[in-house]
């Protein structure tokens, strides 16, 4: 099998890499992430929330969701296979939207201020890394994936928050046109598991305390009707987990799945199947089945990219990754693919193309760890020594390996005019990784 997903889907990135038992890796997405805004964009009308808070994935069996900031909504990757219909779903994203809108987030801060000594310490460090890229939900990884108490005392909240997110979110949902109830579906998932010992707990009753009181307000809520199933929402649920599935799930289990399915979502996931089986051939095939019917679809388009680069076929591969890119509005995570497929033929025209690709990525797309090794090797390979060593500290702190972070910020600041964009890059690097290696 090949590395595992997250390493190479699509240009994806893992935004944090593992360090010890702090981190928690992103997995990042294009075609998964486009189906989660378009589930999302309704709830944020509904709240009044405007359109720039996105929805980011975590690598986590256990069933979780958390807001960190005013900008970025995370779930886990076990809640998301767990939900079975895009209502479940839209009903834990209004939950957390709920919380953002209520302004429940103000006095976080304060809780972290609370913490102690090491605990404290383990939460800082996500926090930190966040404030290197510029990108508040870059380090968020790192504490989601605390075990301590900081970490719930950090991402919980109080009963009487949740009481009022919860009502809020089911006025989002009537207003968004989604069934209210299937909120009391997702919260059943959870009833009882407030007996159970914390560590046999989802991670989701540990931050969000489940009470009958809640229950009861939302299995009462009166929304009228329940709306019909809205097509558009089903779709995008259905591709969106069913392509997560193919990833997470060995070959066999995808194959068992679909069998001979001719439909759309089924031929991707067999394609997926097919790639991780290093059945390269057999995975083309499947995608030109799919781009044949689907010719606009950048996301396909961008996962028939991948397949031709991780079977080395990198002209064809570029030519690819260039489709997407002109069929896409938001490209970020493919302009970084496309990039990473630029170095690999390593002449000197190529190289030099990768460059500006990778920086027009990097402005787009900063939660991107993979993205800094490849901006680095396109520095080097540029003759840019200074910029080379600052995106490879950007990238260890990214990582959460902050004495590498401090040596290459260390070196990048000696190469680089005092001053300059990338000295300044480098100054905040550097800043971070000294706070945190000297606590």
């Amino acid at each position: 099998m090949r590395s595992f997903l997250f390493a190479v889907i699509l240009g994806l990135c893992l935004g944090l890499a593992p360090k010890g038992a702090l981190a928690q890796s992103m997995i990042r997405d294009a075609e998964i992430e486009a189906g989660l805004r378009n589930l999302l964009m309704p709830i944020l009308e509904a709240a009044g929330l405007g359109q720039s808070i996105r929805v980011i994935l975590l690598n986590d069996p256990q069933m979780n969701a958390f807001v960190r900031d005013a900008r970025t909504i995370f779930i886990t990757s076990g809640l998301m296979m767990a939900l079975d219909e895009p209502a479940e779903l839209q009903a834990v994203l209004a939950h957390e939207a709920a919380h953002i809108a209520n302004g429940h987030l103000a006095r976080r801060p304060e809780n972290a201020d609370t913490m102690s000594g090491a605990s404290r310490l383990g939460l800082v460090a996500g926090l930190l890394a966040a404030g290197v890229t510029g990108d508040a939900g870059a380090g968020a990884g790192v504490a989601a994936g605390m075990a301590s108490s900081a970490q719930r005392v950090f991402f919980s909240h109080t009963r009487a928050e949740e009481a009022s997110a919860d009502a809020a979110a089911l006025r989002y949902l009537e207003r968004a046109g989604v069934d209210p109830t299937a909120m009391a579906r997702v919260l059943d998932r959870f009833a009882g598991q407030e007996l159970l010992s914390t560590d046999r707990q989802d991670p989701y009753v540990r931050t969000h305390p489940l009470t009958r009181d809640r229950l009861r307000l939302v299995a009462n809520f009166d929304g009228g009707t329940a709306p019909p199933p809205d097509s558009e929402a089903q779709y995008w649920f259905d591709r969106s987990k069913g392509k997560l599935a193919a990833f997470l799930n060995p070959p066999s289990w995808t194959f068992a799945q679909v069998g001979n399915d001719p439909s759309e979502i089924a031929t991707m996931r067999r394609a997926v199947a097919y790639h991780r089986n290093s059945e390269g051939d057999a995975a083309l095939r499947e995608l030109e089945r799919l781009l044949l019917n689907h010719p606009a679809d950048p996301y396909y388009q961008e996962l028939y990219a991948q397949v031709l680069f991780e079977n080395r076929r990198y002209d064809a591969a570029i030519v690819a990754y260039e489709r997407a890119i002109q069929m896409s509005a938001d490209a970020g995570l493919i302009l970084a693919g496309y990039g990473r497929a630029l170095l690999a033929p390593d002449s000197p025209a190529r190289n030099a193309e990768a460059l500006a690709v990778l920086e027009d990525a990097f402005a787009r797309e900063r939660r991107n760890a993979r993205l800094m090794r490849d901006l680095a090797m396109a520095y080097a390979r540029d003759g840019q020594d200074g910029m080379a060593a600052w995106a490879t500290a950007e990238r260890a702190a990214l990582e959460g390996d902050f004495e590498t972070a401090a040596l290459h910020a260390r070196r990048a600041t000696g190469l680089l005019p005092q001053g300059s964009s990338g000295w300044l890059r480098a100054q905040d690097v550097l800043r971070v990784a000294e706070t945190k290696k000297n606590d």
